[in-house]
């Protein structure tokens, strides 16, 4: 693969997106992962940023093929960058708390589920999703 000056293109980690999605009760929406790695684990939405899409249109497109739901990113919780964090490979993560709409939840995509979760602190999470709830509460709580 070649640069925009005919270099060769350095090999990069691969950009991919998470969702933090709250109902009013304090639900948190997650999915139930349908493929390896994880699979059956629960976890938050996400997915790869296409070539071409932003971050946040990323987050919200795999948000709406994995759970059904819309709505709004109201801000970065952060950016994940542990070489690590992902058993495919090198993977970095930017999360976004995202407001949701009401709209319908349904599993779709990859996702053989999806709900809001009322007793997720007590779950499991894949990938570094504990980490990034964790963030998300920290960042919207002022503490």
């Amino acid at each position: 693969m070649r640069g925009p000056r005919g270099e060769r293109a350095p090999k990069t980690p691969l950009l991919t997106v998470d969702c933090v999605v709250f109902d009013a009760a304090g639900a948190l929406l997650l999915i139930e992962r349908g493929h390896e790695p994880f699979k059956g684990c629960y976890a938050l939405p996400g997915g790869f940023v296409d070539v071409g899409e932003t971050v946040e249109h990323a987050a919200l497109r795999e948000l709406k093929e994995e759970t059904g739901a819309s709505g709004r990113v109201v801000g970065l919780v952060g950016v994940y960058s542990d070489p690590g964090r992902d058993p495919r490979g090198h993977n970095v993560s930017a999360a976004f708390l995202v407001e949701w709409d009401g709209s319908a939840v349904s599993g779709g995509d990859d996702a053989a589920s999806a709900a809001f979760v009322s007793d997720w602190r007590e779950k499991t999470l894949a990938f570094d999703h504990a980490q990034i709830v964790a963030d998300a509460l920290r960042n919207t709580s002022g503490a």
